[in-house]
């Protein structure tokens, strides 16, 4: 979980970067690459968020004998 978080950070700073880099250039493929950043962490955060939630429905369904 460590790793996933550290991954969401960076992220999240690469997302800004290319935001700020966009505003000082004017250049708008950076903001595509932004836009390709989110996506693709929006993504993976469903997909795991998912498997979570299916986790959790799985261990509850069955019992401890």
């Amino acid at each position: 979980m460590v790793i996933l978080r550290v991954l969401a950070v960076l992220a999240v700073i690469a997302i800004g970067g290319c935001v700020l880099i966009h505003l000082f250039t004017g250049d708008r493929r950076y903001l595509s690459l932004a836009w390709r950043i989110f996506k693709y962490a929006a993504i993976i955060a469903l997909i795991l968020f998912g498997l979570l939630i299916a986790e959790r429905f799985l261990a509850g369904a069955i019992p401890f004998v």
